[in-house]
């Protein structure tokens, strides 16, 4: 099996970042973290985030969580998913493309149906969104419960406008109040084949894109940030409008590229 090359996991009850923004670079995948200005009034950061990468590039693994009232339902998900872990790796190093993504869906679905877990998300104060992300080969697979987003970029998408990857959906989270109690648990779950060239994957908790006067109210605006900048030069900027333009709500951005050199689906009459 091979072993997890740089990984990271973090809740904003241990380390806040308000007026701090905060940016990490493991290997290939950027971490971009800040808990909103305390000028507008904030004064705690309930977000969440872990990142696994494979050590040969194979794999990488995300999962972003933006959680409200307090920070426990982002900790104990991260607790869970932690405890997961070999069962995930097994997967993502082990199964082949074809059956790999439905492995991933039964697993997760599996573990926030633990009956454990059920149990310490009703003691819990608050509930969380979250956005888990993998990317291995040319295929991009998430599984989203609530409204974090998904973003890709890549010209021959772009070219026609199409940035989003997931659907925000509101009213979906896991905690005290939790979809996995429901009857029929919701959430959405959807595989992408990744085009030829560079990807670059862009996962964000709301902050971003509600911040006061809407410096990122359109996907476009964000990557234009990165146009001949690098990761880190563009999350500082995207940071630095976040504080001037006074966001309290808090932001945590994962992001990434994919070189892909297979050919992509094109249609039959081009």
């Amino acid at each position: 099996m091979n072993r997890i090359h740089k990984e990271l996991d973090w809740v904003g009850s241990r380390e806040p970042f308000v007026d701090q923004p905060d940016i990490q670079v493991l290997d290939q995948i950027a971490v971009g973290r800040y808990g909103g200005n305390s000028s507008s009034g904030q004064y705690k950061n309930e977000d969440g985030c872990l990142v696994w990468q494979d050590g040969n590039h194979d794999w990488e693994l995300a999962v972003i969580l933006d959680a409200h009232m307090t920070a426990e339902s982002a900790e104990i998900v991260i607790e869970q998913i932690k405890k997961w872990e070999p069962k995930f790796q097994h997967i993502l190093t082990s199964s082949p493309s074809h059956t790999l993504f439905k492995y991933l869906e039964v697993s997760v679905l599996n573990m926030f149906q633990d009956q454990e877990f059920l149990s310490k998300c009703r003691s819990v104060q608050g509930e969380t969104a979250c956005l888990i992300v993998v990317r291995k080969d040319k295929y991009l697979w998430w599984f989203s419960i609530g409204d974090c987003v998904l973003y890709m970029h890549h010209p021959d998408l772009t070219v026609l406008g199409q940035y989003q990857v997931n659907q925000r959906q509101f009213f979906e989270w896991v905690g005290q109040v939790n979809t996995f109690e429901l009857d029929v648990p919701c959430y959405s779950c959807g595989t992408k084949e990744l085009r030829k060239g560079s990807n670059h994957i862009f996962m964000t908790t709301d902050g971003l894109i509600e911040c006061p006067r809407d410096p990122y109210s359109h996907p476009s605006l964000i990557f234009r940030e990165f146009n001949g900048e690098s990761i880190e030069k563009a999350l500082s900027s995207i940071f630095s409008n976040l504080q001037d333009m006074g966001v309290r709500d808090s932001t945590t951005i994962v992001t990434w590229k994919v070189e892909i050199e297979k050919e992509a689906s094109i249609p039959s009459d081009v």
